[in-house]
């Protein structure tokens, strides 16, 4: 892929991140020609975070892996997976969908890789606490064949995290810091998590509220 190109833009209310799987049900009449055309191109498309009233210049492209089902009036299933981050340099209307010309952009070298990998492990570790305590059925055996960078973007796909603080994560450009500023959000959220399954525990057992207000 160039390092400068034009494509198709669909605005949605996520953060698109590399690697991240994500199932779409496309019924609008320009998103069915745009998938259209990217099924027939064999191309990918960019997903930007829109909250309702702006549009984010930093997007993902999203590559179609697999059609899931067809519908009798063109509605599509598909699943697709985060491939590139993008940055909008102008806005295009000439279809009926919009298309974006677009640079891509990397993450920058890791100065200290060691580090690196300690931090992607430690950050595992607290993502996998976070599943157990929020109850989400999830299997990272895969991880372990993952590098830092990739991990960086697993764990900023968590749950936990905001669409807005998914935004941050995608617009780093430095694996490390992605990884220092999800394992300190994520620290924050599991202890959050935790109160809030003990005071859930407490009030559906009649229990003692004591022991929180102190």
């Amino acid at each position: 892929m160039p390092s400068e190109t034009i494509i198709p833009l669909f605005p949605l209310g996520l953060v698109m991140l590399p690697q991240m799987p994500l199932p779409l049900h496309i019924f609008e009449e320009r998103y069915k020609l745009m998938i259209g055309e990217c099924l027939e191109r064999h191309t990918a498309f960019g997903i930007v975070f829109f909250n309702g009233s702006d549009m984010q210049a930093i997007g993902c492209t999203a590559q179609i892996l697999k059609v899931l089902k067809r519908y009798h009036d063109g509605r599509l299933d598909i699943l697709t997976r985060g491939a590139k981050r993008f940055r909008i340099k102008d806005i295009y209307d000439r279809k009926p969908y919009l298309e974006g010309r677009v640079t891509f952009f990397e993450d920058e070298p890791n100065a200290n890789k060691e580090a690196c990998t300690q931090l992607a492990r430690s950050a595992m570790t607290l993502l996998e606490q976070f599943t157990a305590i929020a109850g989400i059925q999830d299997d990272y055996e895969f991880a372990e064949q993952l590098d830092a960078g990739s991990i960086s973007f697993l764990i900023a796909g968590c749950e936990g995290f905001s669409m807005e603080e998914k935004q941050r994560f995608l617009e780093m450009t430095s694996s490390f810091e992605r990884l220092e500023k999800c394992v300190g959000a994520l620290e924050k959220i599991i202890e959050r998590t935790k109160i809030t399954a003990q005071i859930r525990k407490i009030i559906g057992g009649n229990g003692d509220m004591a022991k929180f207000s102190s």
